[in-house]
């Protein structure tokens, strides 16, 4: 059996909007990077995938993440990302 995507195809629907929303058509997408937890039989697991290779770029972005989601979650939630 297939996994099923909607979820993860619903939250990225909802992540462009947002970004569209927040920075308009004049921009463009740089690195993308997805962390999915997978539950299943075997109990649960992280999937990761980036679009870029460079693990200094990476880590870097991964960082950046954790960071601005820990100032939301000591200050409340901001405009979504």
């Amino acid at each position: 059996m297939a996994i099923d995507a909607t979820k993860i195809g619903n939250v990225v629907a909802a992540q462009m909007e947002a970004l569209e929303g927040r920075f308009g058509d004049e921009c463009e997408i740089g690195d993308v990077c997805t962390i999915v937890e997978i539950i299943g039989p075997h109990g649960s697991e992280v999937a990761m995938r980036s679009s870029e290779v460079s693990a200094h770029s990476l880590i870097g972005l991964l960082r950046l993440a954790e960071s601005m989601t820990l100032r939301d979650v000591r200050s409340g939630p901001a405009e979504e990302d």
